[in-house]
């Protein structure tokens, strides 16, 4: 049973997401939230399987709350997925840096909805497909004031390694690299545990972002 915390400041959004989740079988609100604190509170307390957050919120926000959840220099990381009503925006960008492992709008489709709290909660980043190419390119002119070559790779990672993230930032899941590479899930994710210290980042959605900064892969077309 995948375990949520729904934080909204509007009560209607709130209680409309919560029952679209609670119908599903595998899927357990567990406790809904007006701001960002009081979702931070409820999540340290009851350990869920993840978080679903908007971005706009009275007093503690969506990020500060995301960067207490899961960003640098937590020990146990909640997952977190945005959902906002903001296209691409500092806001989103944020949230990213902020450790969020995915992002939605808020017009995706139920079905949408419901696949990304499942991948978020397996360990699988998902982000929005109509955000994709902008928020890379977003964070690539954001971040170019070093300069980077796809060698940082190969110093930082292991062949395997390396493997791994090429196929993540094809967009597949865990269990798609395992088909691809011959290889049992745990091992993808033994090596994605070992892989994403090296990069400094806290989801698979930051390592494949990792993977644009470094022209590792290139920028989608």
């Amino acid at each position: 049973m995948i375990r949520v915390i729904v934080a909204d400041d509007q009560p209607l959004v709130r209680a409309g997401l919560s029952a679209m989740l609670g119908v599903e079988p595998d899927i357990d609100v567990v406790a809904e939230a007006p701001d960002g604190a009081q979702a931070v509170e409820a999540a340290r307390r009851l350990r869920p399987d993840m978080v679903c957050m908007d971005v706009r919120m009275p007093g503690m926000d969506g990020i500060a709350a995301t960067r207490e959840l899961c960003g640098p220099g937590v020990a146990e990381p909640i997952p977190v997925l945005i959902l906002t009503t903001f296209d691409v925006d500092d806001y989103l960008f944020g949230a990213l840096e902020a450790g969020a492992s995915g992002f939605l709008l808020k017009d995706a489709e139920p079905t949408t909805v419901v696949d990304a709290v499942r991948s978020v909660a397996a360990g699988n980043g998902t982000l929005a497909d109509t955000l994709t190419k902008r928020v890379v390119r977003e964070l690539l002119d954001r971040r170019r004031t070093q300069p980077v070559t796809a060698a940082r790779a190969t110093e930082l990672l292991t062949a395997r390694e390396l493997d791994i993230l090429l196929l993540l930032a094809q967009g597949m899941s865990n269990e798609e690299v395992a088909r691809s590479l011959v290889l049992e899930v745990s091992t993808v994710k033994s090596h994605l545990a070992r892989m994403m210290p090296k990069l400094g980042v806290r989801s698979r959605l930051q390592a494949v972002v990792w993977a644009y900064q470094n022209r590792v892969v290139d920028i989608p077309t």
